[in-house]
């Protein structure tokens, strides 16, 4: 059993992290709120923005032909996946469940001699897919705490560019959908090229968030001043606003889980400071008895000698007054 001193100890050392704990739990709701708020904000333009694109994707024919965001390849063999994961851990399993369902997905939606490429936002992703031996072509880290649309003007420029070159015949976010403060749920949903997205794999299917459905059957829409020029000015900046909304969503998924981490592990603190105490409780009160019994068994000691002393005495009493 440890002594009091090493129970004192880790006592202390308990007590630290749950101070640590509790000020990265608050420091997270601050934060959370504020990225809910965000996230809320702007999902019901988002929503709609996604409706128009897939709208405009059911048309087909001549509409697929005025823009190459359109325009679905039929070979699909090159895959690009946009990861969006945290820079910092301490968030629970956050990191690990989107990693865990981007990969699974990417396995599943990949036929044999597809290649798969990646675009991480997010060091912790990186990293995860980095001991997986993933192809990262492009690294975003260290976004700002408040994002702005216009901080993900070179992400979605990039993964444009990775599309209208070939690089890619496929493009997917893959992110954590914000449902509410316990619950946030890691999803996938197709970017580019702008269409219906049906999945095959049960598996994968899974992870595939739902596309509006299309409303616009047996209609078309009219463009003024022309569908190439509309075309031209709406696709990337509604593809731009995909990858915000899905990064907002994720920071807020992000703030949200380490918030919850943090109290736990502050509760777990104190619960296990709580036990260390009922040991040092024992443990001081098994040293004390334990002094006790040595100053009783010295003290028992001392009287035997001092009885020793005065019997010795008396016996040498009477043998002078003999």
């Amino acid at each position: 059993m440890p002594n009091v001193r090493e129970i004192r100890n880790r006592i202390k050392s308990v007590k630290n992290i749950g101070q640590v704990t509790r000020a990265l739990e608050a420091v997270s709701a601050s934060r959370s709120r504020k990225a809910q708020q965000q996230a809320l904000a702007s999902r019901a333009y988002a929503q709609q923005a996604w409706e128009v694109l897939v709208n405009v994707a059911s048309q087909g024919g001549a509409t697929a032909l005025l823009h190459p965001l359109l325009q679905v390849r039929s070979n699909g063999q090159k895959i690009t996946i946009l990861l969006i994961s945290g820079d910092r851990g301490l968030a629970g399993a956050y990191n690990t469940n989107i990693v865990r369902a981007a990969t699974t997905f990417a396995s599943e939606q990949c036929s044999p001699g597809c290649q798969i490429r990646w675009i991480v936002i997010g060091r912790k992703g990186r990293d995860m897919l980095w001991r997986l031996k993933a192809d990262i072509v492009s690294e975003f880290s260290h976004l700002p705490p408040e994002p702005s649309i216009v901080t993900c003007g070179p992400i979605a420029q990039t993964i444009i560019d990775e599309f209208l070159t070939g690089r890619a015949d496929q493009v997917f976010i893959a992110y954590t959908d914000f449902i509410n403060t316990l619950t946030q749920k890691p999803v996938v949903i197709n970017l580019l090229p702008l269409k219906p997205f049906q999945v095959e794999s049960p598996l994968a299917r899974r992870y595939i968030k739902a596309e509006p459905t299309a409303t616009t059957q047996g209609r078309e829409y009219l463009y003024e001043p022309s569908a190439s020029e509309i075309l031209d000015e709406m696709l990337p900046r509604f593809t731009q606003l995909q990858i915000y909304q899905a990064i907002l969503e994720s920071l807020a998924s992000e703030h949200s889980a380490r918030m919850i981490a943090m109290r736990n592990a502050s509760e777990n603190a104190e619960a296990l400071a709580a036990d260390l105490q009922l040991s040092f409780n024992k443990a001081r009160q098994l040293a004390i008895t334990s002094e006790i019994l040595d100053i009783v068994g010295g003290v028992e000691a001392l009287r035997g000698q001092a009885e020793q002393v005065v019997s010795q005495m008396r016996q040498e009493e009477m043998a002078v007054s003999l």
